[in-house]
């Protein structure tokens, strides 16, 4: 029997979790603005993987891991948080060398690295597991039947694809593109700057 209150309260849950600019928006953002329309999807196919792999977590209940082994959950988090330090910094310390006018890079190299880029930045950051666990410990009975867990699991894949690929696809437009290019230098070191203190509030914040 599919249970469809849980999965209605799921989906309203999790639209306004994901809809909320964090550092995947970001990421997909500047990534499409900045490459190409494939790169930027494949940071999405990244990004919803991880997703469906923490939500799949939260409703076996396998966040306890977190609770019971506290260091696991901080290593993840100091992985995470060096990882969205490094990705700014990078785009702050280059922002200035490629030049307006320089064409976006594709291929299948920029498409693995923006596909990879997508997982990083979420399998680094348990406070996704905190949030899928806060969704699914309020919405998933007790002994979820599996219908009832691949549509829980169909809802994040749809949420979080058509959300993450409207963004890629916006930012990918031409006018948007050349608007990024003519400002590449302070919209990379404004993104860079961002991206830099939510690595930073991820250290600091519990």
């Amino acid at each position: 029997m599919i249970d469809f209150n849980a999965i209605a309260l799921v989906f309203s849950v999790y639209v306004v979790g994901v809809v909320i600019p964090g550092p995947n928006f970001v990421g997909i953002a500047h990534r499409a603005a900045s490459g190409t329309t494939r790169e930027a999807l494949a940071m999405v196919g990244g990004t919803v993987l991880v997703n469906l792999f923490w939500a799949s977590c939260a409703i076996l209940g396998i966040g306890v891991v977190f609770a019971t082994l506290p260091w696991i959950a901080l290593a993840v988090k100091i992985v995470g948080a060096s990882y969205l330090i490094w990705f700014g910094g990078r785009l702050i310390a280059n922002a200035r060398h490629a030049g307006a006018d320089s064409p976006a890079r594709g291929g299948p190299g920029g498409v693995a690295r923006a596909f990879r880029a997508g997982i990083v930045t979420n399998i680094g950051n348990p406070k996704a597991m905190a949030f899928y666990a806060a969704i699914f410990s309020a919405a998933a009975p007790r002994h979820v039947s599996l219908p009832t867990f691949l549509c829980m699991l169909g809802v994040v894949a749809v949420v979080a694809s058509l959300w993450y690929g409207f963004v890629a696809v916006v930012f990918s437009t031409p006018a948007v593109a050349a608007r990024y290019r003519r400002g590449k230098a302070w919209i990379d070191r404004v993104c860079g700057a961002v991206i830099v203190s939510l690595g930073v509030r991820q250290l600091l914040v519990r």
